[in-house]
Parts: C-alpha cells; sequence; structure tokens
C-alpha cells in the first residue's frame, strides 16, 4: 500500500558540543524542535528500489544508494519506489537529510516492517531525532533522545544558498569539551521566557560555520535587527540560522522585508510546535 509523509525541518535551538569519544564522534547536548515546512515523500511497493527526487531543492540530490532516503529503505529490507518532493535546501544544517529518511522508517514502521536495531543512528546522528519529529532533547552521539515541552514558537528560518561542510566546521571546533546544557530544561510560560533562557545558551558550531561562509554572519546581522526579534542564531552546523518572535504576525513580517532585501536567500516563516 503506497504511503505519504511529511518530513519536517529539524531546528537547533541550541547546539553544545561537550566532548569526543575516542573514535572521533563528538558527544553533543542540544535543544531540538521541529517546523511545520519540510520535504514531503510518498512510497509505492515494488520489486526493485527506485528514487525520484524533485522539488525546489532537487538539483544536486543524488537519487541512488549515496542518499540517506535510500540508505534508510534498503536498510529495513524495503523495496519499491520513493518520489521525494525537496522543499528544504539540503547540507543547511535543519536535517533536511536525516528528516528524510527517517519519515521513510517512521512509514515503513507503521505499515508493520521492523526496523533494525541501530539502524537510524547508523545513517546519522540526527536520525533518531527525526524519528521523534517533536520537541527533544538530544544527547550523546544522537542516540539519547529526550522528550520535552516547549510553549509553540514562531520563527523565520533564513539560509543564504551556501553550503557549509559540517566535517569542516567540527574540526574547526576551539574546543571540544564544553559545558552541556543545564541538568533541567524549565517550564517556560511564553515564548519570551523561552527565548530568554535560550540566549543563556549556545550553538558551539556557529563561530567556526562563520569563518567557513562569511555570509553566515549577515543573516544572523539581519535577523537580530527585524523588528520584535527574541533571539537569532544558527541551526546545526549551518548555514541556515532562524530568529523566534512573540507571534506569527511578527515572524512573517521579517520573512517579507529581509526576503525583499534579499530575494537570493530562502526565508521561510514557520511554526515550531
Amino acid at each position: 500500500m503506497a504511503a505519504e509523509v511529511f518530513a519536517p525541518a529539524k531546528i537547533n535551538l541550541t547546539l553544545h558540543v561537550t566532548g569526543r569519544r575516542a573514535d572521533g564522534y563528538h558527544l553533543l547536548d542540544s535543544l531540538v524542535v521541529f517546523a511545520d515546512t519540510g520535504d514531503r515523500l510518498r512510497l509505492e511497493p515494488g520489486p526493485e528500489l527506485a528514487l525520484e527526487v524533485s522539488g525546489l531543492f532537487a538539483d544536486g540530490v543524488p537519487a541512488d544508494q549515496r542518499n540517506l532516503v535510500w540508505k534508510a529503505a534498503a536498510g529495513a529490507g524495503w523495496t519499491g519506489r520513493i518520489s521525494l518532493d525537496k522543499q528544504l535546501p539540503h547540507g543547511a544544517g535543519i536535517g533536511g537529510g536525516s528528516s528524510d529518511a527517517a519519515a521513510v522508517l517512521r512509514a515503513l514502521a507503521g505499515q508493520g516492517t521492523g526496523i533494525p536495531d541501530g539502524l537510524p543512528l547508523s545513517l546519522g546522528a540526527d536520525v533518531p531525532v527525526c524519528m521523534a519529529a517533536r520537541a527533544s532533547r538530544m544527547q550523546g552521539i544522537g542516540e539519547q533522545v529526550t522528550p520535552v515541552e516547549l510553549p509553540r514558537l514562531y520563527a523565520l528560518l533564513v539560509n543564504p544558498g551556501v553550503h557549509v561542510p559540517t566535517g569542516a566546521v567540527f574540526s574547526a571546533l576551539a574546543s571540544r569539551d564544553n559545558p552541556p546544557m543545564p541538568p533541567d530544561i524549565p517550564s517556560f510560560t511564553s515564548a519570551e521566557d523561552c527565548a530568554a533562557w535560550l540566549g543563556e545558551q549556545r550553538n558551539d558550531l556557529e563561530a567556526p560555520a562563520i569563518t567557513a561562509a562569511p555570509d553566515i554572519e549577515r543573516v544572523l546581522s539581519d535577523l537580530r535587527s527585524s523588528r520584535q526579534a527574541l533571539l537569532a542564531r544558527m541551526s546545526g552546523s549551518g548555514a541556515t540560522c532562524f530568529a523566534l518572535y512573540p507571534t506569527k504576525k511578527a515572524a512573517h513580517m521579517a520573512a517579507y522585508e529581509i526576503g525583499a532585501e534579499h530575494p537570493d536567500w530562502w526565508c521561510s516563516a514557520v511554526t515550531l510546535a
């Protein structure tokens, strides 16, 4: 039976790099949320695995075994045609490929396909939290996912169209042993309270990413100077940045103003829930 699934954009509200294991994997402590924008996939069972990619950001996305969607389906032993409508920029720090793979695994699990233990994490550190697809605290190398309760947040996502290699950003980290978030995440009563607490946290990859792609600094500057912005920060390893606003109207107004000034940037006003 065919299945249609949604793969939401993943946003790292915080990203603390707290260490590195002997095998080279970095230890993380990150507060992750998901947006109401993302990619869409359709799965149709068949005798052979095939992937077709369309959409706004289809260019440059492999449609073979290099794609995490293909790897997820193959790892679960499923065959058929997968149609991927790519609406999120790839290599952008918002988990596009990881969320796509997680959406495939969720769909297959919902149809009774057994998902091998360890498959999600083997596809990437973000895939387990993308399997949850809800506000969560992600720790370790991505294998520890704890649901959290957050207020509804209105945000603007902006990507300047530059690609930032994740490996290069991690390699440029000044320190790999940084403090984690506090043990307990507070219960917030409003977006303003949440943004104030988030302002005391960090994305440890932001500085090295700016060094690799200076356009990120311009994006952050524009977001911080937008009207009613509560907080602006980079997501993941970049280059997508976000700002939080007290209302949906404020987020959409910022999207209009920044988009008009930078028509070549990807701007999307979203709700994070």
